[in-house]
């Protein structure tokens, strides 16, 4: 197996992830493109989840895979979280809350998308966040996946040598 050929494609597909991630993370904070106070942005976005866990952390696979795959495993749990919780919107009383943090998957509104006119600002802020938080949750499952072959990949090159040019050639001697 030749671990330099697959750690230069994994390498390229982990920056072109983090960088979609840092826009979505980036996303999150101008919910359906408008400009909120701080106070009124959904708490888990200030996890930074998508700028560093599936950002920042991507660069070091390059060097270490073991930190990308802890940081795309905590942009999971985030994403995974941000879906559980729902939005932080006003219902139409003009105070923002969470209508639908419950942490239950039982009568979910994920899966039950009229429940979603229970926000009524920002507008459409559900489909906003389920959106984001989705792609953020994929871009997380796939860079772990990622990280997790370079990390496999990295230690076969280790224990049983790496390839050179065409020819396979054990460097180690075994």
């Amino acid at each position: 197996m030749c671990s330099e050929k697959g750690s230069r494609c994994t390498s390229i597909l982990l920056l072109a992830l983090a960088t979609a991630a840092i826009i979505a993370n980036f996303l999150l904070y101008f919910p359906n493109g408008q400009v909120l106070e701080p106070d009124k942005i959904t708490d888990l976005v200030w996890f930074f989840h998508g700028f560093l866990g599936a950002g920042f952390l991507m660069l070091l696979p390059v060097l270490l895979a073991t930190p990308g795959t802890v940081g795309a495993t905590y942009c999971v749990v985030i994403s995974s979280l941000g879906l559980l919780s729902g939005p932080f919107c006003d219902t139409g009383s003009g105070s923002y809350t969470y209508p639908f943090r419950n942490y239950s998957l039982k009568n979910n509104y994920l899966f039950n998308q009229p429940t979603w006119a229970t926000c009524q600002e920002p507008e459409n802020i559900v489909l906003w966040n389920v959106v984001l938080f989705s792609i953020l949750l994929g871009i997380g499952a796939m860079e772990a996946v990622l990280c997790l072959s370079q990390l496999v990949s990295g230690l076969c090159g280790i224990f049983c040598g790496t390839c050179i040019r065409k020819g396979q050639v054990n460097i180690t001697g075994l």
